[in-house]
């Protein structure tokens, strides 16, 4: 963490929202990246970060320690992530509520002809969705210092500067975990 970083919590903890929000978006993607790890839904993780954000500025004068601050909001991550999948655990046991909707056809071209439906078919679907899930369970499986600089890059599309900075490393580290975290991921996924 920089030392402006430091500075930052320290202004935050005082009730200065306009450093914690420089603070949020100073660590958006790893919180997401962490959160999409959990979910493996973007959707589902934009919102878990949300919650995440929220529930860290409600707590921000806990941090007693300003360096150990990113370490503190990951914590509070995975406890919303954790909270996240017990509350739809819950509601997966009650029955889907009915809906009279119908579905759409395909497409009308301006003269009346029928245009190719482009989506893919639903083994097409499927497919993807399980390699989805294999990937994210990998990914899952690996140690955090692996996981996360990996799913920031690939998943969350940060730049090496961006990661470098969310996770505290320089660019040769960073370097050297996602070599090395990709060879772990492909080991996991041919087994």
């Amino acid at each position: 963490m920089s030392e402006a970083d430091e500075v930052l919590v320290v202004r935050s903890r005082a009730g200065d929202r306009a450093a914690f929000e420089q603070l949020v978006r100073r660590t958006a993607r790893l919180v997401y990246s962490r959160q999409y790890l959990e979910t493996r839904d973007a959707h589902r993780a934009e919102d878990l970060a949300q919650e995440t954000f929220l529930l860290a500025w409600r707590s921000i004068g806990q941090v007693e320690d300003p360096q150990g601050f990113r370490t503190w909001l990951l914590t509070i991550a995975r406890t919303v992530a954790t909270d996240d999948h017990r509350r739809q655990t819950r509601q997966k046991r009650r029955p889907p509520p009915f809906s009279a909707a119908g579905h759409g056809g395909p497409g009308r071209s301006d003269s009346g002809e029928s245009l190719p439906d482009a989506s893919p078919t639903p083994a097409e679907s499927a497919e993807r969705e399980e390699r989805r899930r294999q990937v994210t369970d990998a990914l899952r499986a690996l140690p955090e210092e692996y996981s996360l600089p990996l799913t920031l890059r690939y998943i969350g599309g940060a730049d090496y500067d961006t990661i470098g900075r969310q996770l505290g490393l320089s660019n040769g580290s960073l370097r050297g975990l996602l070599s090395r975290g990709l060879a772990k991921l492909r080991e996991k996924l041919k087994s």
